[in-house]
């Protein structure tokens, strides 16, 4: 293995964050996990996991540029469900501007895939904006740019039409969608880590499967054991829940992502890809017991 490494993990308590986090730890690195709420369970559950959990706030400056100080790498990302489009370019340009300040030796960005090329979609260009205030900064960086997740099909959007046999998108049923699974993500965060000055000032789109929602529907009924079948949601249904997310599935369907998977996994190969079968043949199905009884209120 590589050296090992000293990493500050931001969002370290969430689906990414601790992605990455575990990933590291389980490669014999260490990490801070960077946090507002050290008492929360999801901190607990990382001390647990063997990470030092450190307070720290993306829109405090100076507690980013304490929790950075002395590591080799840091893992940047932000959210735009929770900050909002603006706040989360502003806090993720001051905390790439303090991992400047702290003299980290290679800031990883969690963008997303494609944010670079125009597409008008407002999470993804709230996005791009971070990573050219990096690109200009004058400090090693790489890009992590991931396209869909393979967990939402059981986000909190989606849990309940999934308990009444629905895989419901606002994407028609054929229409392929390139998705990744939040494991990989952090295996390939891990390897970005690991090559070091191979990646310094690349950007890396990544994908782990492409299939259409029929498809998906198809091997979730398979890992479920019980019939899913795909229901394609009215994009003016999407709209009035979300412009930005309407804007997203039109990009979907129009154009999409174009990720060169099988070139990626021979460039990446120590990243154990999962496709989209392999993701549903280990996830815990028992969620949709758990939720069954809210999706029927």
């Amino acid at each position: 293995m590589t050296s090992k490494r000293n990493i500050l993990v931001t969002g370290a308590t969430g689906q990414q964050g601790g992605a990455v986090a575990r990933a590291l730890l389980s490669r014999g690195h260490h990490v801070k996990g960077l946090t507002r709420k050290p008492g929360s369970e999801g901190a607990r559950q990382l001390a647990s996991a063997g990470a030092e959990v450190v307070v720290g706030d993306l829109a405090d400056a100076d507690s980013v540029v304490s929790a950075a100080k002395g590591v080799d790498t840091m893992f940047l990302m932000g959210n735009s469900y929770e900050a909002g489009l603006e706040e989360e370019t502003r806090l993720g340009i001051l905390a790439a501007d303090a991992a400047k300040t702290a003299g980290v030796g290679h800031l990883i960005y969690s963008s997303v895939a494609d944010a670079d090329k125009k597409t008008g979609i407002p999470h993804f260009e709230s996005k791009y904006l971070v990573e050219r205030h990096i690109e200009q900064l004058g400090i090693p960086y790489s890009i992590s740019a991931p396209v869909a997740f393979m967990e939402n099909a059981v986000a909190p959007w989606s849990i309940g039409a999934l308990n009444q046999g629905i895989h419901a998108f606002a994407m028609p049923p054929k229409r392929v969608l390139q998705l990744v699974s939040l494991v990989d993500i952090g295996a390939f965060v891990a390897a970005l880590v690991e090559r070091r000055e191979e990646v310094f000032g690349k950007r890396f789109d990544f994908a782990g499967d492409e299939l259409s929602g029929e498809e998906q529907a198809k091997i979730l009924s398979g890992a479920i054991d019980h019939p899913i079948r795909y229901q394609e949601i009215p994009i003016a249904v999407a709209r009035q829940q979300s412009e930005d997310a309407a804007l997203m599935f039109e990009w979907f369907d129009r154009v999409g992502y174009d990720v060169d998977i099988a070139a990626l996994h021979r460039e990446f190969a120590e990243v154990r890809w999962h496709g989209f079968a392999d993701w549903a043949r280990d996830f815990d199905w028992g969620v949709l017991t758990a939720a069954a009884p809210a999706a029927g209120r």
